[in-house]
């Protein structure tokens, strides 16, 4: 029995876009809707925190510790779940502290997180420091893996293919956004498992394609062991766009700008300007050069991220 604690809002819904479809004159295009997961604000984390604060308790862990950007997701998800189960809880997040907090740095604070600031080249020797640092003060850390992309984490996707396999939704392809890996691991794995016929496009956020593709690979056949046999993936089982990624974490352009103002406009959807809005461009573009047939459904999965629209850092270039 792998543990689990089922906190998440699930099954999340699955909802049609058409009047983006008909703006854009290409397939059909859904939306499955897991910035709804239901922990601060939601998002893809909270079905990996299920598996991995599991896996805390199990270990006796008092803390939990991870890291991440400034304006990570993962962290504001991560120090939810500290809450909610009673563990303290530390992050260290690159970069310097500003004036003011905002976005998911003041939610981060709101759930009571300590926060260590470190030097984007020191982030993980920090991390390391403060896990050892954590231990000999008598804690007991338990260390997230950064985006929860461990195969304990990858595990919340194997099971979300099995809850959209359960939804008889028919969809061609199913789109995201990838960076860290966990999630696409995690449905490329369930894809096999479950049995889903279409494919899985995994629009990468910053990481060149052949990396991610191995990276993805190798963690989808390293999850697969949880479920009692390894099945190995190969690289290029694993289907990755990197085509969107060239301008580099975080930083938003035109084409962001245009996926969160079409989302927003004619379905009344909001995106977030690092994940969902730069995976959501990607699929607008490939919409627009015929890579998907007229006749195909496209199912864009939403990973969440919405309160980063609200960072101090974005303001200016959202409005």
């Amino acid at each position: 029995m792998i543990p689990r604690l089922r906190f998440a809002h699930l099954p999340t819904p699955i909802e049609p876009l058409p009047r983006l479809s008909a703006v854009l004159n290409g397939p059909r295009l859904l939306v499955k809707r897991d910035d709804q997961t239901g922990l601060a604000f939601g998002g893809n984390k909270t079905r990996k925190l299920e598996f991995l604060v599991a896996e805390a308790q199990a270990q006796g862990a008092d803390t939990l510790l991870s890291a991440g950007a400034l304006q990570s997701n993962h962290c504001r998800q991560t120090a939810a779940a500290a809450a909610k189960f009673g563990f303290n809880c530390i992050i260290v997040l690159v970069g310097q502290p500003p004036v003011q907090a905002s976005a998911n740095l003041l939610l981060d604070q709101l759930f009571g997180a300590e926060i260590v600031w470190a030097e984007k080249s020191r982030r993980e020797a920090v991390l390391q420091e403060t896990f050892e640092k954590t231990s000999a003060q008598g804690n007991k850390p338990y260390l997230v893996p950064y985006g929860g992309s461990s195969p304990t984490g990858a595990l919340g996707y194997v099971f979300a293919m099995e809850e959209f396999v359960g939804q008889k939704v028919k969809a061609d392809w199913i789109v995201f956004a990838s960076s860290s890996g966990g999630t696409q691991a995690g449905l490329v794995l369930g894809t096999r498992v479950f049995g889903y016929e279409g494919k899985v496009l995994g629009i990468s956020i910053d990481e060149p394609q052949r990396i991610l593709q191995e990276h993805v690979a190798k963690l989808a056949s390293e999850t697969s062991e949880r479920l009692g046999r390894r099945i190995k993936f190969s690289s290029d089982e694993v289907l990755v766009n990197d085509e969107y990624a060239a301008p580099g974490y975080g930083v938003l352009t035109g084409a962001e700008r245009e996926a969160i103002s079409l989302f927003a406009k004619y379905e009344g959807l909001l995106l977030d300007p690092v994940y969902t809005g730069r995976a959501a461009a990607g699929l607008i573009d490939l919409v627009r050069e015929g890579f998907f047939k007229k006749d195909e459904t496209v199912l864009f999965w939403h990973t969440g991220g919405q309160p980063a629209l609200f960072a101090e850092k974005y303001q200016p270039e959202l409005v």
